[in-house]
């Protein structure tokens, strides 16, 4: 398969940051552009670096309400409010210092990624900092402040694109694109996602019956997962009933948020993936933009908790499939170096797993 694949590096996305103790680390993001630079892949004849433009209010507002966009620019800049009604407080979303640049720093890259891939620059593009995939059009969600996939998938609506599939793989439920979009016979939501109400598991979202809205009958599909499952029903899942559903669809673009918070190692979820469900994830997603959308594919980052053991790694693999690199199981000594200094010695040596890297 070719394309030109482009990693969108928005440098200023690590003022994305909750704080101290928060679980959604920047450094996550960061160590995974590190590593894929120390594999040489966005030097690779089939990739290239792209820039990132932020977004402007009018871009985010796509999705977005005015009201809410300018609840969030006064939370993060230090203004008294009612800020609870936004989602803003202690627990997912704390207020954080320039809440709103961060927000379109990290929706930009993703609009970036999109309009690259809309004129021909590149065939797939990955923003490994965006796939904030819970917030709604009027408030924060689930570490979420702005939904760029959502803002993304609007934006190229507006572009004159008329069928876009959105495909998400995080542990839990898109309930963010799927509600914006629940309406809108244009778009396809797909996730595949852990499904537990009974334990409470966040968002609660994602039964099967969830169809889409009443203009838009089977715009929406889920596939819940137990928790526990594993490689292989997982595969099987998005073999059998996701990766049809888009071919059926015919969408002039795939996107998809990458999640990989479906480990087995991952603290804040109970579904046990190794590393090797996403490298043949990445393959099958790869295959089916080039079958079903003409080769364009948007790819976003989205939940991971174990942020410098299991992040990286799938997503280097992700982008490394995306612009046809293979590259070596053994990681390159400088990174794991870096990544040993953040975090001790605990960090993997192979992109494959190995026994250890599924402690908790």
């Amino acid at each position: 398969m070719s394309g030109l694949a482009g990693l969108v590096v928005a440098p200023g996305a690590r003022i994305y940051d909750h704080g101290p103790g928060h679980p959604l680390r920047p450094e996550r993001v960061l160590l995974t552009w590190d590593l894929i630079a120390a594999y040489g892949i966005d030097r690779a004849p089939g990739a290239t670096r792209l820039a990132a433009d932020v977004a402007d209010d009018e871009t985010v507002m796509l999705v977005h309400t005015r009201e809410f966009v300018e609840a969030t620019r006064d939370a993060g800049h230090g203004v008294d409010g009612a800020w609870g009604r936004f989602g803003y407080g202690p627990g997912d979303n704390p207020i954080f210092d320039r809440m709103h640049e961060a927000g379109a720093i990290v929706t930009g890259a993703s609009v970036s990624a999109a309009g690259a891939v809309l004129r021909g620059e590149v065939a797939h593009a990955f923003n490994a900092a965006g796939g904030l995939h819970h917030a709604m059009a009027d408030r924060a969600s689930g570490f979420c402040v702005y939904d760029d996939p959502a803002v993304a998938i609007a934006w190229m609506l507006r572009q004159g694109l008329e069928r876009i599939a959105y495909v998400d793989v995080d542990v839990h439920h898109g309930d963010g694109p799927q509600a914006i979009f629940w309406n809108d016979r244009r778009v396809l939501t797909v996730s595949i996602h852990e499904y537990a109400p009974q334990i409470g598991f966040f968002p609660g979202t994602g039964a099967a019956s969830e169809r889409g809205g009443p203009d838009a009958p089977d715009s929406a599909l889920n596939v819940p997962l137990a928790p526990g499952t594993g490689d292989g029903a997982w595969l099987e899942a998005l073999r059998t009933v996701a990766l049809p559903a888009v071919r059926s669809f015919h969408p002039d673009v795939l996107v998809t948020q990458l999640g990989c918070d479906t480990h087995v190692s991952d603290p804040l979820a109970h579904l046990a993936l190794t590393t090797s469900a996403y490298r043949r994830a990445a393959s099958a997603l790869h295959e089916l933009a080039h079958e079903a959308a003409g080769g364009r594919w948007v790819a976003t980052g989205g939940g991971g908790y174990q942020w410098a053991r299991v992040v990286p790694r799938a997503w280097t693999l992700y982008f490394a499939e995306m612009a046809g690199v293979t590259v070596p199981d053994e990681i390159p000594q400088a990174w794991i170096e870096r990544a040993r200094s953040e975090l001790g010695d605990l960090v993997p040596t192979t992109l494959s797993d190995r026994r250890e890297d599924a402690i908790p």
